[in-house]
């Protein structure tokens, strides 16, 4: 069992004093510390946790901010003992005791944010979000932590072992991209220690920021890594990776496919007889334990089925790997409430027992071959689950909706048997889950576009018509004509499908990003028609109360506007200021000077 664990923070993205994990005595600072910006140490501070003057004297940093949060070194200590305990990231920085890693691993997590109110990014213009697609958007109130561990035999050691962990905290969920910066640094960082974390740092803080839509060459530890940035504007399925300016790259860069994707068919092998009833249970935000032999495979397995809903958010809570350590411990495994809806990623055997009252529990083992084929978990019955040595299988008592597609199972299952290219398969198992997901949201896109005023009902001088009400009734009705049935083969009850979908988190955050981005349009749409009105005919016999009152109103409108959260062009935009103008110069002059200072 560990006792304790050692945590050193290079935080150039952070201010002095301020670590992930919500804690960090002085005896686990080091030299390290002086990678940060210019202050006084103030430890135990919580991460993302920032004062004015702290986020000033980051700026230096702004172009490491945009990528990361911090670097963080997790180093195993037997004196610490438990000095540590409250520190989440350094036990989710090391494979537990139960699942014998040895070599070097790649793993991640996601944690809370520990509290209070992050500043935006001293870069940050909202640009990224508003343009990257809506499943690869920042993070607000969680962090996604990305571990390259290693666990050597090391006679000079007390225990026998080198144990050490690099880690990257970030807001960004490009697990690829992340993975393959840590396997260039952290096996020159285990060689040459701060020094190198050091460079890295640096030459992370030269990089371009993440901008959607764009290819970048981001140079790191001699080796350029070149990537493209997911935009919404970009087809589902396509990866236009364009060559950046490679002619004159030596050397050649290292070209990733992409920031976020995993091999989804490598991940998913031991279970795609059941891949439609987990794509269901991820649809319905169904609490669901997965345990694995170690943090890799549970992270990948995690990871794997909440991107299965793409291009729909996953709006539920989900971890990729989680320990009996973590602070949220007894709030994910208390029994005096109904299980939380969040997918947990453990490999500590004592969840099985703890977590018995959870509906869905997936246990897979290592990957394992039978006839050329992976070998595939079978369904069970919550009630055959063993407090020890529980065999690999998903229990549940969960019955799925729809029927299996056996053509697809087949065919991939026909790929893999004869080494058909793993990329080709990868692409026909995530087309399939895209075309599912696509199947059953355009329904309801067609249904919530009927709920959106008519433009002709828009006039400039009144108060815009309301967004009619979502009923679950009319839409259910609607299915008859305008079902899933349109664009998908599989049959089944999508009836029933739907009516649980509208209890799920997945609906309540669909619904309200729908509506906001319907309410924006609304207000959008009225701003034009009063740009395109003529508004001296307006102002005859108007009060000028009642001037005042529009001019106060545009101006609202055309601050939101140029802050990005009205879809208006920049010709409106002009419009609207010379409306300002044109109204304000009606008014006496004491109140031109208060509505429009000079």
């Amino acid at each position: 069992m560990r006792r304790g664990c050692r945590l050193l923070a290079v935080s150039p993205a952070t201010p002095p004093g301020r670590s992930p994990g919500n804690a960090r005595p002085a005896a686990a600072v080091s030299a390290m510390d002086s990678l940060s910006s210019p202050g006084p140490s103030r430890p135990g501070d919580r991460l993302g946790v920032r004062s004015s003057g702290a986020r000033a004297a980051a700026t230096p940093w702004a172009r490491f901010s945009a990528w990361l949060e911090c670097v963080c070194v997790v180093t195993f200590d037997l004196e610490l003992g438990q000095a540590l305990e409250k520190s989440s990231i350094c036990y989710l920085s090391f494979p537990d005791s139960h699942s014998g890693c040895l070599g070097d691993t790649q793993f991640s997590f996601r944690i809370r944010q520990c509290g209070g109110q992050r500043s935006p990014w001293p870069t940050d213009d909202g640009r990224y979000d508003r343009e990257a697609p809506v499943t690869l958007q920042r993070e607000r109130a969680h962090y996604f932590g990305y571990v390259y561990f290693r666990q050597v035999k090391d006679s000079s050691v007390k225990r026998g072992y080198f144990q050490k962990s690099l880690v990257l905290v970030s807001r960004l969920p490009f697990v690829r991209l992340f993975q393959a910066l840590l396997s260039l640094v952290a096996p020159e960082y285990f060689d040459k220690l701060a020094p190198c974390l050091e460079a890295v740092c640096n030459e992370i803080d030269q990089w371009p920021a993440p901008v959607p839509g764009q290819t970048l060459n981001l140079p790191v530890v001699g080796v350029v890594l070149q990537v493209h940035i997911p935009s919404r504007a970009d087809k589902p399925e396509s990866s236009p990776l364009k060559q950046c300016g490679q002619e004159s790259l030596l050397p050649a860069p290292l070209v990733l496919t992409s920031v976020h994707e995993l091999d989804l068919l490598r991940c998913l092998q031991p279970v795609l007889t059941h891949v439609q009833t987990l794509w269901e249970l991820m649809l319905l935000g169904e609490p669901l334990v997965v345990l694995a032999p170690s943090p890799a495979v549970s992270s990948e397995m995690v990871l794997a089925l909440t991107s299965c809903l793409q291009p729909l958010r996953f709006c539920c809570d989900y971890r990729p790997y989680f320990t009996i350590h973590d602070s949220e411990f007894k709030e994910f495994t208390t029994r005096t409430q109904a299980p939380p809806s969040v997918v947990l990623g453990v490999t500590n055997p004592f969840f099985i027992k703890t977590l018995q009252h959870w509906p869905h529990i997936l246990r897979v083992g290592e990957p394992k071959m039978s006839g050329g084929l992976p070998k595939q978990v079978k369904l069970k019955k919550p009630s055959r689950l063993k407090t020890l040595d529980t065999k690999p299988g998903l229990y549940t008592e969960y019955t799925a909706h729809l029927r299996r597609d056996k053509a697809l199972l087949k065919r991939l299952l026909k790929g893999l048997q004869k080494k058909r290219p793993a990329g080709v398969l990868t692409a026909l198992l995530r087309r399939h889950l895209l075309e599912l997901t696509q199947s059953f949201i355009i329904p309801l896109e067609h249904y919530m576009a009927s709920l959106m005023p008519l433009q002709k009902s828009i006039t400039p001088w009144k108060t815009p018509p309301q967004i009619r009400p979502f009923h679950q009734d009319d839409f259910l009705c609607s299915l008859e004509h305008a079902g899933p049935q349109l664009t998908c083969i599989l049959k089944g009850d999508w009836l029933g499908l739907y009516r649980r979908f509208f209890k799920s988190p997945h609906f309540d955050g669909w619904y309200r990003q729908r509506r906001k981005e319907m309410a924006r349009k609304l207000e959008a749409l009225h701003l034009e028609a009063i740009c395109e009105a003529n508004v001296e005919t307006w102002m005859q016999g108007k009060s000028e109360v009642e001037v005042v009152d529009l001019v106060l109103k545009l101006r609202e409108k055309l601050v939101r506007a140029r802050g990005h959260q009205l879809p208006v062009k920049e010709g409106t935009l002009q419009r609207a200021w010379l409306h300002i103008e044109t109204v304000a110069g009606s008014l006496p002059e004491d109140l031109q000077a208060v509505l429009c200072p000079p």
